[in-house]
């Protein structure tokens, strides 16, 4: 691993086969120091990067991002210049987090606050219990397309899956969408066979309150990928969301009843 300053407040890391470990030591010690932008260089799928940073330091990270990138973190911004591995955004609370390739399986895993912009394609259960947490509304957005499972017991916030890159005839969305799905609102840009979908959600048109929404979450994408909002508005959308906030309470209440004795 080698390590050059830059300038006063920026920092450059070779990574090379260096342990992921010994990485985010060194990374958490400049910020400690007063670095406000770390440049890392030569990653090789090392995990954990950004780890409960609370300092709003800038990462780059070019090469492949490992595992549980931005795993808690609370405020820096994220950049990856390649592809992420799997759950990017893991219980994030606040920052952003850019990745100019694809991404992983459960990306976005309770996640309670934050952005998240992905330019290419998600794997499987993305979303999965993500959730607001008082103040804070987690939103992930997708310019490509996702896997199976994808919003699966979603309990908050918003996903937005656009399948920019999609070919003729080539679906936005896995099958079992929105499985157990009690809060939050799901955004999808083109249609979904409801045969996809789990049977606790629904599917509406969006109306002018959706297009707010959507137009001023989606500067921020657009921005980071030099795309046009306008140009991304121009096809439909449709709104997924819950009709019950507890899908599968009588079933536990039925079994806890059964147990203990009070149904018969």
């Amino acid at each position: 691993m080698e390590v050059k300053q830059l300038n006063e407040t920026t920092y450059e890391i070779t990574c090379g086969t260096t342990h992921y470990k010994i990485v985010n030591e060194k990374v958490k010690e400049l910020v400690k120091k007063g670095a406000d932008k770390i440049i890392l260089r030569e990653v090789y799928g090392q995990r954990y990067i950004g780890t409960g940073i609370k300092e709003p330091v800038k990462i780059e990270i070019h090469g492949i991002a490992g595992n549980d990138l931005g795993i808690f973190l609370y405020n820096p911004k994220i950049e990856v210049f390649g592809n992420a591995q799997d759950c990017v955004g893991n219980t994030m609370m606040k920052g952003e987090i850019i990745v100019r390739g694809h991404a992983g399986d459960v990306c976005g895993y309770g996640m309670r606050g934050g952005k998240v912009y992905i330019e290419g394609d998600v794997g499987y259960r993305v979303g999965i219990h993500m959730k607001g947490y008082k103040e804070f509304v987690p939103t992930f957005i997708i310019g490509g397309k996702a896997g199976n499972f994808f919003g699966e017991y979603m309990a908050g916030g918003r996903l937005i899956l656009l399948g920019l890159n999609r070919k003729n005839g080539e679906e936005i969305v896995g099958d079992y969408c929105a499985t157990g799905m009690h809060g939050g609102v799901m955004y999808i840009r083109g249609e979904v066979p409801e045969r996809y979908l789990g049977k606790e959600v629904k599917i509406f048109e969006i109306d002018e309150e959706d297009r707010k929404i959507l137009e001023a979450e989606l500067k921020g994408f657009a921005s980071a990928f030099g795309m046009s909002v306008e140009e991304i508005m121009s096809e439909p959308f449709i709104k997924i969301v819950p009709v019950s906030a507890r899908p599968y309470g009588r079933l536990y209440a039925h079994r806890w009843g059964i147990a203990s004795g009070v149904i018969k």
